[in-house]
């Protein structure tokens, strides 16, 4: 363990020392974050891939009390530099992408165009060998017994750490924040696109029994069509029916205990920061209104731990930096709330 015998908790965090001011190191750290810069196939604003290094800066600004988990910080939280080979590797497909993707919304037919066509089996390889870099880095942490969370990047990021948590614990659902399904197959001809993360993930990991969709309210019929036809697999309580429910005068703690009825033992929070109200997180990737307040979903998160459930894992996406630092300073909030919740759920 580190040594905290110097450490002042409310003093300044030192800019010397890792995540949120925290004087560990990764072998000393109960928890790893591992930064995924990678955002080859956002669709609209871009800016995520750089969401894990502006979240880190923005970290040393949170105090590091929390009142529902004290002193979870002192399990020691540690989060990697964002691998730089990823990021010019994000940098160079995201160019290539923003090309094929203004052709297809200018009407254009890909399958005359064999430089697209390259593009295509370009991003589909690069998307792949991100997957497996993923799978293989979450892999050996959880096999070294860190626990984990996964900073992005895009939504498309923690394919590869769904499969591997799946194959390190077993039997497992996802509670997903968002304003998006994320059920389409292949968006935009792109197979591993951020919109097609759940869509994915059912399909590839085996131990994924539940997806509990919360906060939904941009979405196509395709996506409708899949959650209807899922046997329940997926249950989705979209935005505009919590609104409605809560007009009615239904409170937020019972509309909480249905969402938590619906997860099964084992729990993975998929958080897109563009679940919350987008007055939280202007600048994410594709930004809508309603949504919910950040303590709206702690409170969600609180009651899924009360009722006895374990969280496993988490990641963090759609944090874009591109035009100043409220979401980042938003994303390092919401992170250490993340990491704490894990902690507790791991003591």
């Amino acid at each position: 363990m580190a040594d905290l015998s110097q450490f002042d908790p409310n003093s300044v965090g030192l800019l010397s020392n890792n995540v949120f001011g925290l004087p560990f190191s990764e072998e000393e750290a109960r928890l790893v974050l591992l930064p995924v810069p990678w955002e080859v196939t956002v669709s609209y604003n871009n800016g995520t891939a750089r969401g894990p290094e502006h979240i880190f800066r923005a970290s040393f600004q949170v105090d590091l009390y929390d009142a529902d988990v004290k002193d979870g910080w002192k399990q020691g939280f540690y989060m990697r530099e964002p691998d730089k080979h990823l990021l010019l590797r994000s940098d160079y497909l995201r160019k290539e992408a923003e090309l094929y993707l203004k052709f297809l919304t200018e009407g254009g037919d890909i399958s005359e165009n064999e430089f697209l066509k390259k593009t295509l089996v370009d991003v589909s390889n690069g998307t792949k060998a991100m997957n497996e870099w993923v799978y293989t880095q979450t892999k050996a942490l959880l096999e070294k017994g860190k626990l984990v969370g996964l900073v992005g990047g895009d939504h498309s990021t923690p394919l590869g750490f769904f499969k591997a948590i799946g194959e390190h614990k077993g039997e497992f659902g996802i509670l997903q924040i968002d304003a998006h399904c994320d059920l389409r197959d292949g968006y935009e001809g792109f197979k591993y696109s951020h919109a097609s993360i759940m869509f994915n993930a059912l399909a590839e990991v085996p131990q994924l029994s539940k997806l509990v969709q919360v906060g939904i309210r941009d979405y196509c019929e395709e996506e409708v069509d899949y959650i209807n036809n899922s046997e329940g697999r997926v249950v989705t309580f979209f935005d505009k029916r919590i609104k409605e429910r809560q007009y009615d005068g239904e409170t937020w703690k019972a509309i909480c205990d249905s969402i938590v009825a619906a997860l099964p033992q084992q729990v993975y929070i998929s958080f897109d920061i563009d679940g919350l109200d987008p007055k939280l997180c202007p600048h994410t990737g594709t930004p809508v209104p309603g949504g919910f307040e950040a303590e709206q979903v702690y409170y969600l998160f609180k009651q899924v731990l009360a009722s006895g459930r374990k969280l496993i894992g988490f990641d963090l996406n759609e944090v874009s930096t591109s035009h100043d630092e409220w979401d980042a300073n938003v994303g390092a909030r919401v992170l250490f709330k993340l990491c704490n919740l894990l902690i507790s759920s791991n003591s």
